[in-house]
Formats: C-alpha cells, sequence, structure tokens
C-alpha cells in the first residue's frame, strides 16, 4: 500500500520585529555620532603609531597652518564661558545670539576685534571666509595666550579640572612658528600638551 504525501507548505517568517530593531539601531548610531568638522585651515599633519582618541569636553586645540594660529574649544559651556572672560577682559559686549552662535563655532582664527564679524556670518559660509589667524606674537599681542588662559580659567570654574591642550600643525609648517605657540603655553606654565598626528600605515 502507498505511503501518503503530506503536501509541503512554505514557511513563512514574519520580519517586522526585525526591521524595527535594525531601524532603531540605524536611527542611534545616526543621532549619536558626532560629525567630521573641517578645519578653517588644511593642515597635513604628520603620521604616528600610536591612536587616541580626542575628547569631548576638557579639552582645546591650537591649529597651526601657513603661519597662522586657530583656535578649538570642545564643549559648549567651556566655550560660552571662555568667551565671557574674554570679553570682560577685552571690555567688550556680545549679544545672546553672538554667545550662541560662539558656542557652535567649531574652530575660529581672527582677532577678538574682528570675532562679531565672523560670528554674523551664517554657520554654512563661515568656512568660506578668510581667516588671517589669532596674534600670536609673544612681545607685543598674544592674544592666543589669553585665549588659552581664560579657558583653563573657565574650566576650573566649571569643572575644578585641568584643561587639556594639543597642537594640530601642518607637517611641512616652518618651526618658528611652532616654538611661537609653544613658547605662548610655556609662558603659563602649559609644559605638557599633546600633538595631533594620523595613524602611520604599516
Amino acid at each position: 500500500m502507498p505511503r501518503a504525501k503530506v503536501k509541503r507548505k512554505s514557511t513563512a517568517i514574519d520580519m517586522t520585529a526585525m526591521c524595527d530593531v535594525a531601524f532603531l539601531l540605524l536611527t542611534f548610531f545616526i543621532l549619536s555620532a558626532k560629525p567630521k568638522t573641517q578645519d578653517p585651515i588644511r593642515a597635513e599633519v604628520p603620521a604616528a603609531t600610536v591612536e587616541t582618541a580626542l575628547p569631548d569636553q576638557d579639552f582645546a586645540a591650537i591649529i597651526i597652518g601657513q603661519g597662522k594660529a586657530f583656535y578649538k574649544i570642545e564643549g559648549a559651556d567651556l566655550k560660552i564661558e571662555t568667551l565671557k572672560l574674554m570679553a570682560a577682559k577685552y571690555q567688550m559686549t556680545f549679544t545672546p545670539e553672538e554667545i550662541q552662535a560662539f558656542a557652535s563655532t567649531e574652530s575660529f582664527g581672527v582677532p577678538i576685534s574682528q570675532l562679531k564679524q565672523l560670528l554674523a556670518v551664517p554657520p554654512a559660509n563661515r568656512a568660506e571666509v578668510k581667516q588671517p589667524g589669532i596674534p600670536v606674537d609673544t612681545n607685543i599681542n598674544n592674544e592666543l595666550y589669553n585665549w588659552v588662559h581664560e579657558t583653563r580659567t573657565a574650566d576650573k570654574g566649571l569643572r575644578n579640572v585641568e584643561l587639556r591642550v594639543a597642537i594640530k600643525g601642518d607637517s611641512k609648517e616652518e618651526y618658528p612658528t611652532i616654538a611661537t605657540v609653544i613658547k605662548t603655553l610655556q609662558k603659563q606654565k602649559v609644559n605638557k600638551f599633546s600633538l595631533i598626528t594620523t595613524l602611520k600605515q604599516k
């Protein structure tokens, strides 16, 4: 007697839950990712064999290229407090809109007398503005010294921690510019700082 054949049925898997999880993960990574910002000046940094992530707060970087110095502060609250201290030092006033614009600025390289004009430019167009660099003359006018000093003071007041300072210099930059920036840091007893590099290929 022949065996009865059981009719095969195709299996169906409900993928709705899997799609929901995938889109939730994708949304999380997009919202939590920090976009890479472009520096106001191109700097081809030297390569190194050690890779260490840059901190998200209590950190400031001096970008050097083409004989100019630019400054970058991490953390909106630290930027706002630093700007208030600099405004008091140079007897200037900034509107709430200018303060918020400064808090969203990644890096800048203008004398403080030109900072208002830079903040008036829409964020999308600031990369097109030609910035002359922050004055760093060690004898006459050293605004970079004041920016670093007031950032350190602001960080002490906000979180009672020591500000970490890093230098991001073009590998083709002439030594005198780098030496002037290092002297500026040493003048306020900042003898420990980091150098921002790229990862050397094997």
